[in-house]
């Protein structure tokens, strides 16, 4: 397919409003990067500038080593799949993918074989005669991913294609635009706010805030080694726990503590924090990487507020300081409220942040 690359992209609303600043990235060939961030982080505006329906305010676009950056949208070689779905409500599903075909005066059997095409791998074939208003929103939105595939562009850009889908439908929708990607190797940049739907397609991931991009990675990355507090409780559900702690030297080694816990760390931990020279940093610790275990184990006990029941887990929390810890449990045994619990989290998965900056240590 391609390669994407921005440079110092900026995007700029009147004096004021900077809503994308200096970001630069480079999207590989073939490759899924999902562009995830909060509302307002600039990641839509991001992507209208590489379709082109932006002005980009400074700065480069470029697509399969050409420039684009002032180039008018129809002459990008870039496919856009909207939120809104954005099929024509007066043609049949067959005309709404064959009507860019017929604008590039295509030969007619070519269309209708290249409609057939992405009808079946899309899994609409059966729907080409029906209008949008006989269809879901999901069938609705594989059209919209049909007729994008059907003029074979270097780039694909979906901007929150699933939200307008319930929460089941999403789910399964995700999966068949993945597999979709995956049969096509197309080169797609996918933006959402949803951190459970950007982990489960992305390649990588890259993440904004505040018009930046503050980490970008594989999912395994972006998950195991934020690198700050706020991309650390962004990504995740139930997000991570974060504790206030001092560093403490004790007999011959280092432990963690505050008013709730005390944690002996381990050579590799001790030696980390040990170098950083804090003593008051922020320990960050995910529910899963907080087990059940027996008192004298335990680095932390406290009374179960409310669990959960998931089905193949529950969630049990506890207050801290007016602050909800949660954990990720195994089903059995059921942990009851008011139950005293005994805790201790996994030193290879623990994370530090610095109290101020907000990094990883």
């Amino acid at each position: 397919m391609a390669i994407l690359e921005l440079n110092n992209l900026t995007k700029r609303f009147g004096k004021n409003v900077v809503a994308v600043k200096d970001l630069s990235l480079e999207v590989h060939d073939g490759e899924y990067l999902v562009l995830l961030g909060p509302s307002g982080c600039g990641k839509t505006t991001t992507m209208r500038m590489v379709a082109g329906l932006e002005e980009a305010t400074e700065g480069t676009i470029i697509l399969d080593g050409v420039e684009i950056t002032d180039l008018p949208p129809r002459k990008r070689n870039v496919s856009m799949v909207f939120q809104n779905y954005a099929v024509w409500p007066h043609m049949t599903v067959y005309q709404n993918i064959s009507y860019a075909l017929k604008l590039k005066k295509m030969a007619k059997d070519e269309i209708d074989r290249i409609v057939k095409e992405v009808a079946s791998m899309t899994g609409i074939a059966e729907l080409l005669e029906r209008y949008p208003s006989q269809l879901s929103g999901g069938q609705q939105q594989r059209v919209a991913v049909a007729r994008a595939i059907a003029v074979k562009p270097k780039l694909f850009l979906m901007d929150e294609p699933l939200s307008n889908l319930d929460a089941k439908l999403r789910v399964a929708t995700r999966t068949e635009l993945k597999a979709i990607h995956n049969k096509t190797a197309a080169t797609t940049v996918f933006v959402t706010h949803d951190q459970a739907e950007a982990m489960s397609v992305a390649d990588r991931i890259a993440i904004m805030k505040n018009g930046e991009i503050v980490q970008i990675g594989t999912p395994e990355e972006v998950y195991n080694k934020s690198v700050s507090i706020f991309v650390a409780d962004f990504i995740g559900t139930p997000p991570t726990n974060f504790m206030d702690v001092e560093l403490v030297a004790e007999n011959g080694g280092y432990c963690l503590v505050n008013h709730h816990i005390h944690v002996t760390l381990n050579a590799a931990n001790a030696l980390l924090l040990k170098e950083y020279g804090k003593k008051s940093l922020v320990l960050g610790v995910r529910p899963e990487n907080i087990i059940l275990v027996d008192k004298a184990d335990a680095v932390l006990s406290a009374q179960c507020l409310v669990s959960e029941p998931q089905g193949s887990h529950q969630v049990v929390a506890i207050e801290l300081d007016d602050k909800l810890v949660k954990i990720v449990a195994p089903t059995h045994p059921k942990v009851r409220s008011a139950e005293t619990i005994h805790l201790a989290f996994k030193q290879e998965a623990m994370n530090f942040f610095d109290k101020e900056t907000g990094l990883r240590i």
